[in-house]
């Protein structure tokens, strides 16, 4: 630890005792406290002008912001943060990944961060709840894990998304996928084909889905329904945004993406956007595909297409008893596309799979591959080569017909 940082830490504690705590501070006078601090530690030991605007920004962080990770935070370029207890934390920035060299100054000192930030969209997190999901007010997405679940904890995870979506002319350019498939998949967004996107953590579900939501016409409405909000769908006026709750002590009972499903159906909705299925309401959602609501959209984990569908039928059986051949009917009924997403090792998102769902009228789920990635090598900085090589024809078309968009 550096001499400015033991300085900080000691003005800190001074600053600390010297608030009146009985009252609300607001950030004008806060920063008039510190700044008197600095110029009187300024007559007793020299501090240069980066020094003093470092100190300033670093009191101020740590009584009103994120402390060590308000820097973090507010630099567009990291991706991840991850904290494993007080004294490591690791970022990822520009897609490396490294340890940061700063740390908390104590536990208790990350327990109010903590605290701060799950109040902050009226979650609860504590030793008999140790586990939960929140976000920031930059829409960031923060998992924490306390003890006695997490043995060398408090472990925090925040996700920064960017300040503006990326968009499908971005995910072109940066290769996951070409034009030309772009505008077929434009299309089926527009003729209300039900798409579902799979992937592996960290290969770009949610990105995709809000750049696929682009091309949904404007005078449709839509409702989204997410654990934690964090599709950024613009220029949709008649959009409604849902997100789910935890029970808490005071009584107010949990609130499930089974039950906002549910409610949204009596909203009037065109199409619904669920973030991610991850169980029950997987059979919910595909309920709203089956009812009316084509165009709908969600997400998935899984490492093909094929074991997405697996997955859905494991997901269904979670919420509902059902004989596995009318789940499968189910599901190839409701999906009409399933986009596969994955991250190679040379830490690329691309689109590595378009599979079309086939409803044949048997207890078989009947799927249609149509692009699929091909691998061709990489080049002198270890770019994976491929592309998207197309393997079959759209057989459903029905839909594009419909919108008068004419066969894919």
């Amino acid at each position: 630890m550096t001499d400015l940082e033991k300085l900080k830490i000691d003005m800190q504690s001074r600053l600390i005792a010297q608030m009146d705590l009985s009252r609300d501070i607001d950030d004008d006078e806060l920063y008039e406290q510190i700044d008197e601090m600095i110029v009187a530690e300024g007559k007793v030991s020299p501090l240069s002008l980066e020094d003093r605007m470092y100190l300033r920004r670093k009191l101020f962080d740590a009584l009103r912001k994120l402390d060590v990770l308000q820097e973090l935070v507010d630099d567009p370029t990291v991706t991840e943060i991850m904290i494993n207890g007080p004294d490591t934390i690791f970022v990822e920035q520009s897609g490396r990944l490294f340890r940061y060299p700063m740390q908390f100054e104590t536990r208790e000192k990350l327990e109010d961060v903590i605290q701060q930030i799950v109040s902050g969209c009226n979650r609860v997190v504590n030793e008999a709840n140790p586990i939960v999901d929140a976000r920031l007010d930059n829409g960031s997405r923060v998992n924490v894990v306390l003890a006695p679940v997490a043995l060398n904890g408090p472990i925090v995870t925040i996700r920064r998304f960017p300040d503006k979506p990326i968009s499908m002319d971005d995910l072109i350019r940066f290769g996951s996928l070409t034009d030309e498939i772009a505008g077929w998949l434009a299309n089926l967004v527009r003729a209300r084909y039900n798409i579902f996107i799979s992937g592996g953590t960290g290969s770009g579900k949610t990105t995709f889905l809000n750049a696929l939501s682009a091309y949904i016409p404007r005078d449709e409405r839509i409702i989204t329904i997410e654990d934690n909000a964090e599709l950024q769908i613009l220029d949709l006026p008649n959009l409604v945004k849902l997100e789910t709750r935890n029970a808490n002590v005071e009584g107010c009972r949990e609130i499930t993406i089974r039950d906002l499903i549910k409610s949204s159906l009596r909203m009037r909705p065109d199409r619904v956007i669920v973030g991610e299925v991850r169980g029950g309401e997987a059979f919910d959602m595909m309920q709203a595909m089956n009812t009316g609501h084509d165009g709908s959209m969600s997400t998935g984990h899984a490492n093909s297409c094929k074991d997405m569908l697996s997955r859905l039928e494991n997901m269904i059986l979670m919420g509902m008893e059902l004989p596995l051949g009318a789940i499968r009917r189910q599901i190839a009924s409701g999906i009409d596309m399933v986009v596969h997403l994955g991250r190679l090792r040379d830490r690329s998102r691309r689109v590595l799979e378009i599979t079309e769902i086939i409803d044949n009228g048997t207890d078989e789920i009947g799927v249609n591959v149509i692009y699929k990635f091909r691998e061709k090598g990489t080049d002198e900085k270890g770019k994976i080569i491929g592309e998207l090589e197309r393997q079959g024809e759209l057989k459903c078309v029905d839909k594009l017909l419909a919108a008068g968009i004419g066969a894919a």
